[in-house]
């Protein structure tokens, strides 16, 4: 049986993976992207000589599917945690502690956020359980809406917006509750008489396992790892244009033929590829919007004087350029050991794209200005790496979850088509991951049925 997969990021990788065991070595098995390399916005590059994540840089711990996947793999002993510190939060031009007891930044009562915002808005976080709250059930609206009318605008751009911004390159205008936090929503839904009690509610039950987890050699590890179990053909620096339905299955172009294809695709690629052949689900993934990002890895001396924290969120409004410090070397135990510090610096919110534009030194100089003035010491670069990720993250706004369901019951008579990603379940990798492993097990199981 010949199968397809469009898109060799973490998704495809899986799916071929996944449909690779589940079919033996019997299955061809094409993998094709439009890059020079697999791993789509995971990345892995090095920086003096070691290892750094240009990409995502950590998948939330608590979830069992990458840890899963590692031992299944023979990466075990790959699995790093991060050494325990909390971040901090730029706001009014000084660093604070970050909030506790939030939900994504929103506080499960006033004391969480004193400190971060003025007396006003404390005072109508403590109050707000007092004040009548509308919601009707299966209601979906942005973040900000909710959480601005609720606990004021100062909420949302000093502790909503940063954590936001770091797992969507989005905000709480462009996020919606639905998706992004489906514990508040549910809350909300069975009746709960306030914000603050729906928080309270949604808030996860306290744990002293780790929240985070990465891997020690960085993503390139679990994706060469991946690649080489697969054992598939590779199509690199090849754009699918076209997918047509034939009697023995698809023509896809300009791959050959095949008889059963994942796309495991950018929302607005999926929506051109499958608009001839279900088009209210292309329909529905075209509405799904991205967001544009940059980075930029620095390598400082090692006795940089760094504060004692894993990293630093920029609230919105701030005359920064940078959105997010994550301190590595304070971070993570492992990077720590290394012989210079390392820090990343990200760009780019979701509707402003101006990141891209700047020159590889443009960014390396805002990176070293803006850590410098969080730091409040000399930044001194001994070399840097940009990366940028133009459309690297799909923006989950409100009605999210109806465009997901809708495309997936446009596909739902077809058991030789799947579609994964990261624009339908989850951004993060744990999501993906679990996302291409069902894929892969409908794609299996329509290719048992048509041998049976």
């Amino acid at each position: 049986m010949r199968i397809a997969v469009v898109g060799g990021g973490i998704s495809g990788l899986v799916a071929a993976y996944r449909l690779r065991r589940a079919l033996g070595d019997s299955a061809a098995i094409t993998v094709a992207d439009t890059r020079d390399r697999l791993g789509g916005v995971l990345l892995t590059s090095e920086i003096a000589g070691e290892p750094v994540d240009l990409g995502a840089e950590a998948f939330v711990g608590r979830r069992p599917e990458v840890p899963e996947l590692l031992r299944e793999l023979g990466l075990a002993d790959q699995l790093v945690h991060p050494a325990g510190l909390r971040p901090l939060i730029w706001s009014e031009g000084r660093i604070h502690p970050l909030p506790g007891r939030t939900l994504m930044g929103i506080p499960a009562g006033a004391a969480a956020v004193e400190g971060l915002v003025d007396a006003a808005t404390v005072e109508r976080i403590a109050t707000e359980p007092d004040r009548p709250l509308i919601w009707r059930p299966g209601a979906d609206i942005d973040v900000h809406s909710l959480v601005a009318d609720r606990f004021g605008e100062q909420t949302v751009a000093r502790s909503v917006d940063p954590l936001l911004g770091g797992v969507y390159a989005g905000s709480a205008r462009s996020i919606g509750v639905r998706a992004a936090l489906p514990a508040l929503a549910a809350a909300l839904d069975r009746g709960a008489a306030s914000l603050t009690e729906a928080v309270a509610e949604a808030l996860p039950p306290s744990s002293n396992a780790p929240v985070f987890g990465a891997l020690r050699d960085g993503y390139g590890a679990l994706l060469a790892a991946l690649a080489a179990h697969t054992a598939a053909t590779t199509a690199r620096d090849t754009a699918v244009t076209e997918i047509r339905r034939t009697a023995g299955g698809w023509a896809i172009d300009p791959l050959g033929e095949f008889e059963a294809v994942v796309l495991a695709t950018p929302a607005p690629v999926t929506a051109r590829l499958l608009v001839g052949i279900a088009p209210t689900a292309a329909n529905a993934a075209a509405g799904i919007e991205l967001s544009s990002s940059a980075l930029v890895a620095l390598e400082l001396p090692k006795d940089t004087a760094l504060p004692p924290n894993s990293g630093v969120l920029v609230a919105t409004g701030e005359s920064l350029r940078a959105k997010a410090f994550t301190l590595s070397s304070r971070k993570w135990a492992h990077l720590a050991a290394r012989d210079t510090a390392l820090v990343r610096v990200s760009f780019g919110r979701f509707g402003d794209d101006t990141v891209l534009g700047l020159s590889d030194a443009e960014l390396i100089d805002a990176a070293t200005a803006d850590l410098a003035t969080v730091t409040g010491v000399p930044i001194v670069p001994r070399s840097a790496v940009v990366q940028r990720w133009p459309g690297g993250l799909a923006q989950y706004a409100p009605g999210h979850a109806e465009r997901v369901a809708e495309i997936e019951s446009a596909l739902a008579d077809f058991d030789d088509l799947a579609v994964t990603g990261a624009y339908l379940h989850g951004v993060g990798v744990p999501a993906c991951v679990a996302a291409a492993s069902r894929a892969a097990t409908r794609i299996a199981a329509g290719a048992t049925a048509a041998s049976a």
